[in-house]
């Protein structure tokens, strides 16, 4: 049993027993009295639980400045690791993407496993790295807004930039869920203008306002079929499949990538890879296709060799 452990032991058996003998703390620890002093001076002093020794009961109990549960008690070493491997993707993902929230917890995290002479201090940080690509910036303030309407089931009121047209508009939305797609966010709502499902990139809204009124609620099957249909960002209720075939180059990258849950996929006899998916539009999905360059060619439909065919002209008038 690691240090971690007998510590939610502690508070475990104090919040069943109340009052605890030193005895059965010892026998539930399997540690020697030592050993167990040491934890109790920790707990005491470090985490600021309240343990006091009741001469009148003969036992330890939870003193009466106790208001909290212990801080990441409930998490035994693995699992600390665990969270603050998280929290190091979450820093290179998003940086900065609620930090002040974090930092309290993982400072307590890394003490734990520090005590236990298992991980320095920022090492996890130092040895996890997280490629981004394409990622924009959000504005300061805005995701925890977003996130606060979205958990708490709340309307929000946003102006939001739309990029196809260079307009502003204030909405008030009900937010559905969240979504991180190729390193960016984004927020799938009801929009109470257009009196439709939306989808809203978070770096383009500005001025989030958690109103007092409850979110519509949309029945999240109903936002499956309705923005999920499509490929990536883009949603459409009129759904085409492709069809892509890859060279025996590339086939078996291919076969392991996840362009679209919906997805088929199956080998050739000669070893190239057959790729079918749903679309709604060609916008971004040329993008995808273009990057394997000679190594994939559209079979169909018409309409999506037509616009990858259109990009290649006029990349070559450029070049």
């Amino acid at each position: 049993m690691d240090r971690t452990e007998r510590f939610y032991r502690i508070e475990r058996l104090l919040r069943e027993r109340k009052v605890v003998p030193r005895r059965a703390f010892l026998d539930a620890l399997e540690v020697s009295l030592a050993t167990f002093k040491r934890d109790l001076e920790y707990l005491r002093e470090r985490l600021q639980v309240p343990i006091e020794w009741n001469p009148e009961k003969s036992g330890y109990e939870m003193g009466p400045a106790r208001k909290v549960e212990l801080p990441g008690l409930w998490f035994n070493d693995s699992e600390i690791r665990a969270l603050l491997v998280m929290d190091a993707m979450l820093a290179e993902l998003s940086p900065g993407l609620l930090e002040g929230h974090v930092a309290p917890l993982r400072a307590r995290l890394e003490m734990l496993l520090e005590e236990e002479g298992q991980v320095a201090p920022g090492e996890v940080r130092k040895r996890v790295r997280v490629l981004r690509q394409a990622a924009r910036t959000l504005p300061p303030g805005v995701f925890e807004v977003v996130a606060a309407a979205t958990l708490k089931r709340r309307r929000l009121s946003i102006a939001y930039a739309a990029r196809s047209t260079a307009e502003t508009t204030e909405r008030v939305v009900s937010p559905q869920r969240l979504v991180l797609y190729r390193d960016n966010w984004y927020l799938d709502a009801w929009c109470h203008l257009r009196e439709g499902l939306r989808k809203f990139a978070v770096d383009a809204i500005a001025n989030p306002l958690l109103l007092d009124e409850k979110a519509k609620s949309v029945d999240m099957k109903a936002v499956e079929r309705e923005l999920d249909r499509g490929y990536g960002i883009f949603a459409g209720r009129s759904v085409e499949w492709a069809t892509l075939r890859f060279t025996a180059a590339r086939a078996r990258w291919v076969s392991h990538e996840r362009w679209h849950p919906g997805q088929r996929g199956r080998f050739e006899p000669d070893g190239r890879y057959l790729l079918e998916l749903p679309f709604s539009d060609t916008r971004e999905l040329v993008m995808d296709i273009l990057k394997y360059g000679a190594d994939v060619e559209v079979i169909g439909p018409p309409s999506l060799k037509d616009a990858v065919a259109d990009e290649v002209r006029r990349l070559a008038a450029r070049l």
